[in-house]
């Protein structure tokens, strides 16, 4: 009797996992995600942890975007089935992106690859490198400075998809409010059209109160997203669920809303005159549109039949009285068995869009590509700040190409999808200081201080006031060098290697050692090697001062005296100097010095040592040339 009451308990408890599973497969089907996982979970509980029910809650929270959970249920999967579908490996590759385990992200890579040879996703990746991700994360070699900021009007729910006209922004949002029915895909209400004013203050965006578009019918009970507005205006697409004339959603033979793009016009300050796009249709969704520079192409996304993956972006002409070419797959280097999502153009033509398919740091990252301007171009991740580990998506550039806006569902966010701000500058630095007498430490004016690039070239001069000071602002990781001169006074530099803090000062002050000292124009000692009396290129730099000085005064008369060390005979000695005082007057006279300026050039030989280093008495090489120098008196200025 017990045995078969236990037969009839076990076979009521087989019969009840298969139709709670049935159960949890209908609310997935029907993107009821979070009571789908609460069913598929209650099954897993009573011993079902077949492939389909740990795939389907790693797929509720992946769609949900909770990588920590899907990465969970998907590790299960893979690891208990050797032959699995290799979609489920290849998420379970972007979570471990996603949540920065990329070591472990590219050992399934490796796996994904010998099953999925072919597949465009793994362009690009090294399965042998971490450095590409880390790459893609980090802003440190940036020339750009992107400061990102979460805008005001993030609510608790779901906010995305920027789109700015006439200092206003549209955004879909899922804002809380009494009447609003809640979407089973991620218990928040549908999706509605917003608007805030953007105002320019000093320099910074300032928002108003978001509000509900002012629109007859655009919103429903369900939901709409995503628009783009054309330059004059006057039209706008978005996205809706497939609603029909009584406010109902359409279904497909398996019982799926779809996405459709619709148009409004605008009708005083109202938009109005709302009717479907007819490239729609109720078998597979169509949504996300954005528009050319001039208006004459739409582009958008869908999962239509013929596609490369998942969702493809797709373009059409528009021919005017709402009619519309027949629509083309933008090809094989933008979309990949994966998804495209999100397409938008720039002012200078740049398409940006986002996608799980190529290179990136987990779920969506956003791209950049030339292809409207060099269908050869192969799409750039643009990134991090702008991607992340989560979803990056709705990228939107102002026609300043600096700022703009895109959406996220990273965790620092007020919500689940937020939007984001972005302000791209080039990384700049101050170098600054003051220019001082190096004698009397007095702040010295009409010094000339040059700022020189690593290549050698004089990018920028600026001349002191009475303040002494200087300023210039530079790249971020440049090598510089600020050069000071001014007349009677011997030259400073400093060289300064900038790094990538954005908006850092870096102080060096100069100081200039005067040449004219009562009597004498004062330089480095001239030396000269032992026993010679040519004038070696180091002489030749500073005897430049000398040059200076006497153009800068063209009545000054001078006189040169040379010495020796005290090596070799006297009498030789007094020749050697004699022959360095007139090689170092042949110099200054070789570079236009009139002869006569000069008034004599005479050796004085050992007789006026400066050191120890007398006959006889043992020295180093160093202190002997100290002895070997010149001098130059100034006997008529």
């Amino acid at each position: 009797m017990k045995a078969k009451l236990l037969i009839f308990v076990c076979a009521l408890s087989s019969t009840f996992m298969v139709a709670q599973e049935k159960l949890a497969d209908k609310f997935f089907e029907n993107y009821s995600y979070i009571k789908a996982t609460e069913l598929y979970k209650e099954v897993v509980k009573k011993g079902d942890s077949s492939e389909h029910v740990l795939t389907r809650i790693g797929d509720c929270y992946y769609n949900n975007s909770n990588t920590k959970e899907a990465a969970i249920w998907y590790g299960k999967a893979i690891k208990k089935y050797d032959k699995i579908n290799p979609e489920y490996i290849f998420k379970y590759i972007q979570t471990q992106r996603s949540l920065g385990n990329y070591e472990e992200a590219n050992k399934w890579l490796v796996k994904f690859k010998a099953i999925q040879n072919g597949d465009s996703r793994i362009k690009g990746y090294d399965p042998n490198s971490i450095k590409m991700y880390e790459d893609l994360a980090s802003t440190k070699n940036n020339d750009v400075v992107v400061e990102i900021i979460n805008m005001p009007f993030n609510s608790e729910n779901s906010d995305f998809g920027s789109f700015v006209y006439n200092n206003k922004l549209v955004f879909a949002s899922a804002k809380k409010s009494d009447n609003k029915k809640v979407y089973g895909w991620n218990d928040e209400p549908f999706l509605d059209l917003y608007e805030v004013s953007v105002n320019e203050k000093d320099g910074r965006k300032e928002y108003g109160q978001a509000a509900l578009i002012k629109a007859t019918k655009a919103n429903t009970d369900f939901h709409e997203a995503t628009v783009a507005i054309t330059n004059d205006g006057k039209t706008m697409y978005f996205t809706r669920d497939n609603v029909n004339k009584k406010n109902k959603l359409n279904y497909d033979n398996k019982g799926t809303t779809n996405l459709k793009i619709y148009k409004a016009t605008l009708v005083g300050d109202n938009w109005d005159n709302i009717i479907e796009l007819p490239f729609n249709n109720d078998h597979y969704s169509t949504g996300h549109p954005t528009l050319s520079v001039d208006n004459k192409k739409l582009y958008f996304v869908s999962d239509r039949e013929g596609g490369f993956g998942q969702t493809d972006i797709y373009v059409v002409d528009i021919l005017g009285n709402n009619t519309y070419s027949e629509p083309v797959n933008l090809g094989s280097k933008i979309n990949t068995e994966g998804r495209e999502m999100f397409p938008f153009i720039a002012k200078d033509s740049t398409f940006y869009f986002s996608s799980d398919g190529y290179l990136n740091l987990g779920l969506l990252d956003i791209y950049s590509s030339d292809i409207l301007k060099d269908e050869t171009a192969e799409p750039v991740n643009i990134g991090a700040p702008y991607n992340s580990g989560y979803d990056d998506f709705a990228f939107f550039m102002d026609d300043d190409g600096k700022t703009g806006y895109f959406s996220s569902n990273r965790p620092d966010g007020q919500g689940n999808d937020d939007v984001y701000s972005f302000n791209a500058e080039q990384c700049k630095q101050k170098i600054n200081g003051l220019v001082k007498n190096m004698k009397t430490n007095e702040l010295l004016a009409n010094v000339t201080v040059k700022l020189i690039n690593e290549n050698g070239k004089i990018v920028e001069t600026y001349t002191t006031t009475a303040d002494g000071s200087y300023e210039f602002i530079v790249d971020c990781d440049k090598k510089y060098t600020v050069l000071a001169n001014k007349p009677d006074f011997k030259d400073d530099f400093k060289e300064i290697t900038t790094d990538t803090t954005n908006n850092k000062v870096t102080n060096s002050d100069l100081y200039l050692k005067p040449l004219i000292d009562h009597n004498q124009i004062v330089i480095n000692p001239i030396f000269f090697d032992f026993d010679k009396w040519n004038i070696r290129t180091d002489a030749e730099y500073e005897l430049e001062n000398i040059v200076d000085v006497m153009r800068e005064h063209p009545t000054m008369v001078i006189k040169i005296e040379s010495h020796t060390d005290s090596r070799g005979s006297d009498s030789y000695n007094m020749k050697l100097s004699d022959r360095r005082a007139k090689s170092t007057r042949d110099y200054i006279i070789s570079r236009g010095i009139d002869a006569n300026r000069i008034e004599s050039a005479i050796g004085y030989g050992e007789t006026q040592l400066l050191n120890k280093c007398a006959n006889k008495v043992k020295c180093t090489e160093e202190e002997h040339q100290l002895n070997r120098r010149s001098y130059f008196y100034i006997l008529k200025d």
